[in-house]
């Protein structure tokens, strides 16, 4: 069965099936983050999830987070979140952000040091960091425990769709498809 986001649940909270641990206050707690604070800031953009996957308490919930982390000039390419809306709150530096509605209409923000930004459910987005000299943090709220993330070049240009169904999709030659995908 699909479902297009979080199931309501009848508890307060879910213990996973396989679970034999004791039921504490470690089990709702997430750790996974206090390496990256306490590290170099990364060389490549960096997400640090702490969603269903790696932080079970998180099952019903219906909330999950990520800090990304971008180095001078990183971006976050197009991408969706098909389970949930994205709230971002900007920690250190700037970010160029936008996205696109189901018109096509372009809309963007510059973003600095306390500032939050809206991506709808659903809607293709990106993040970039245009400054070519200092990084940029920024903390990411969704409202499912598993928001899912579709990146657009990686599901365009590496699932296998035809490169001539691409070509005549992006109304270009088969060698710049082919191009693209070596990038």
């Amino acid at each position: 069965m699909a479902m297009a986001g979080d199931p309501n649940i009848m508890t307060d909270f879910v213990v996973p099936a396989n679970f034999s641990g004791t039921i504490d206050g470690s089990f709702f707690t997430f750790t996974g983050m206090r390496s990256v604070i306490s590290s170099d800031y990364p060389s490549t953009l960096t997400v640090t999830k702490a969603s269903l996957a790696n932080f079970p308490a998180l099952d019903g919930q219906s909330v999950s987070y990520a800090l990304l982390q971008f180095p001078a000039g990183a971006i976050n390419p197009p991408h969706t979140h098909p389970r949930s809306a994205e709230l971002l709150f900007v920690v250190e530096g700037s970010l160029n952000v936008g996205f696109i509605d189901t018109t096509n209409k372009l809309y963007t923000q510059t973003l600095n040091v306390g500032d939050m930004f809206v991506f709808p459910k659903g809607l293709v987005h990106y993040q970039s960091n245009d400054d070519p000299k200092q990084p940029t943090a920024a903390i990411s709220a969704f409202g499912s425990a598993n928001a899912g993330t579709i990146s657009v070049p990686l599901s365009v240009f590496t699932t296998g769709i035809d490169d001539t169904i691409l070509a005549k999709a992006f109304r270009t030659d088969v060698a710049t498809i082919q191009k693209l995908k070596k990038a």
